[in-house]
């Protein structure tokens, strides 16, 4: 499996496939400043493809729509097709927790590989890296339910002064192995337990209890 790109420095290359557990065991630079750059990078060139397409779309709607694209999940899904995780340099004790395997890990490497692309070609060889492996990404976002619902339940007390106050989040229990594990969260207002709700991740499972939380509301 190829990443799409050809680097013409292989520093730039390795440096992006090293997590900090392998830098600090071999006193060497790891992928978390190339991350950065990477980071800032993928927001400006998904909010502005978003920007050509959707031209009848309102702020926040592009808002929402580059949030799920540039989220830890859409990023874990197109670094795991491109084996990026089997490529990183990890010391043994991550490789142990399968570090490979970790959604943020490959995230992250996802986002280190775009700065290191950047500073190795420039900026257009950057955007053209990025577009490419979002593909039909930008088209299909449209149809997916991108409502923010921790932002919805907290807009929901917040129109009821007698009710005023904050929306928190309890955790609840963490379960399966580390590489794949299953959080169960409980949404509060004012310490009043609302709605329990379970995903891959605790925002996932945040947004989860807030949604059921609404439902309940209305």
């Amino acid at each position: 499996m190829e990443i799409g790109y050809n680097f013409k420095n292989k520093k730039l290359y390795d440096c992006a496939f090293t997590h900090i557990s392998y830098a600090k065991e071999n006193n060497v630079e790891s992928n978390q400043r190339l991350e950065f750059i990477g980071d800032g990078l993928l927001d400006f060139i998904v909010g502005e493809k978003l920007f050509e397409l959707y031209p009848d779309r309102a702020e926040g709607d592009l808002t929402k729509m580059r949030a799920y694209l540039v989220c830890e999940q859409s990023l874990h899904r197109l670094g795991t097709k491109l084996d990026l995780g089997n490529r990183m340099r990890f010391a043994k004790t991550e490789v142990k927790c399968k570090g490979n395997l970790k959604a943020s890990i490959i995230a992250d490497c996802f986002e280190a590989l775009i700065g290191a692309i950047y500073l190795d070609g420039g900026f257009d060889c950057a955007k053209k890296w990025i577009l490419d492996q979002y593909g039909k990404e930008f088209e299909t976002v449209k149809a997916k339910d991108l409502m923010d619902y921790k932002s919805e339940l907290q807009d929901y007390f917040q129109k009821k002064e007698k009710e005023r106050g904050t929306v928190t989040y309890r955790l609840i229990s963490q379960d399966g192995p580390d590489h794949a594990p299953t959080f169960t969260v409980e949404a509060m207002h004012n310490e009043t337990p609302l709605a329990q709700g379970t995903g891959t991740s605790l925002k996932k499972a945040e947004q989860d209890a807030a949604k059921r939380a609404l439902g309940d509301l209305r």
